[in-house]
């Protein structure tokens, strides 16, 4: 018989014992079924998915022990890449052969039955990898996706590790502004200067009355980096102008 883990939520813990693990996930090869990894000597290896799939995932998960029939017909492979069929046993032992068997998956297309699980257990919330299994040490991704708005600390690591350039000085963007010679220079001053919070709108004031419907159109979107009374003053100005922008 092989062994596998499968982590779940502990709010799932009775109704497992009661009725097993319902074939909730859709497989990378199709059909639905049942995530897992094999027992492996190593128990941080064995419970490596916790940490990552607590990003996912509220509240406190448990690890489900499972028992499958050697020949049972299961996929596996690395999340992300193609999976290749395999029996249980034969998934265990590709497994277990790996050098690093960090990020690698096992998916058993159908339900577990309640006599299939051995048992569950508590395991550390924080064991094993995030982000990706070789992320540790490494600079953290900020976009979106991998990681979402509202995480913990999301934030804090999207200004530390941003892909943009930090904003330039207002003082520089100020003399770019006043030396400018086209629409498009000012423009892409306006941008800039829209990247972050910048005091006063005062000395923006002038280009409400630009004659480039384009400019003060950059203009009211990016006075709501702004605070302030005037900022409102002239958002609502440009506004009621008319006509304003391209339309």
């Amino acid at each position: 018989m092989a062994e596998f883990v499968h982590i779940t939520e502990a709010r799932w813990a009775r109704r497992i014992v009661r009725s097993g693990v319902a074939a909730r996930s859709h497989g990378r090869a199709g059909g639905r079924g049942v995530y897992c990894v094999p027992v492996l000597p190593s128990f941080t290896l064995t419970y490596q998915w916790v940490r990552e799939l607590r990003r996912w995932h509220a509240g406190v998960l448990v690890a489900v022990h499972l028992r499958l029939p050697d020949d049972e017909p299961v996929t596996v492979g690395r999340y992300g890449a193609r999976p290749r069929h395999a029996t249980a046993a034969e998934a265990v032992a590709a497994v277990r052969e790996l050098d690093d068997p960090r990020g690698q998956e096992v998916f058993v297309p159908r339900a577990i039955t309640s006599t299939e699980v051995r048992r569950i257990r508590d395991v550390p919330q924080g064991v094993g990898w995030r982000y990706l299994p070789a992320a540790h040490g490494g600079r953290p991704c900020p976009c979106p996706s991998c990681l979402p708005r509202g995480e913990y600390k999301a934030a804090k690591v999207r200004r530390r590790f941003s892909r943009d350039e930090p904003p330039k000085p207002k003082t520089e963007l100020m003399t770019r502004l006043r030396t400018a010679s086209s629409a498009d220079e000012i423009i892409d001053v306006l941008y800039e200067l829209g990247r972050a919070r910048r005091g006063g709108a005062e000395e923006l004031a002038y280009l409400a009355e630009h004659p480039d419907p384009y400019v003060r159109e950059t203009l009211e979107s990016v006075l709501r980096a702004y605070r302030g009374r005037e900022a409102r003053r002239l958002r609502e100005r440009l506004r009621l102008s008319a006509p304003l922008g391209i339309g």
